[in-house]
């Protein structure tokens, strides 16, 4: 029998060999995934992107504070670009198309899942 009132301990780190992680497919076309942390519960995420050049993330709103910081290429829409070795982060309530027009590898941290929109005319 064993007692409910007992927690799961809750680790004191949790460490992740990206180097030897494989590449996902994500749901966008033209870019692939690694996924650094992910609470389904709170709707925290933490990932790894590689875009090809070309790529689009459609047009979202940002439900909570977003955080990007791009390793390689850039990440562009109509506020400006994020090169490499930059950060940018959006506020709630944001919205922007996200585009990649040579590529980009970027780290990208969510508070809660972005809210697919319509883009406006």
């Amino acid at each position: 029998m064993t007692d409910s009132s007992i927690a799961t301990p809750i680790p004191m780190g949790v460490y992740k060999d990206i180097q030897n992680m494989r590449w996902e497919p994500s749901r966008l076309p033209g870019s692939v995934q690694k996924t650094l942390y992910s609470d389904p519960e709170s709707g925290r995420l933490t990932v790894l992107v590689k875009m090809e050049p070309g790529g689009v993330i459609p047009y979202h709103e940002h439900t909570e504070l977003e955080q990007t910081y791009v390793l390689e290429g850039s990440l562009e829409d109509d506020h400006g670009a994020c090169t490499a070795g930059n950060f940018v982060w959006r506020p709630p309530g944001s919205r922007h198309e996200a585009r990649c027009p040579h590529g980009a590898t970027f780290i990208v941290f969510f508070l809660k899942p972005v809210k697919r929109m319509p883009k406006p005319d």
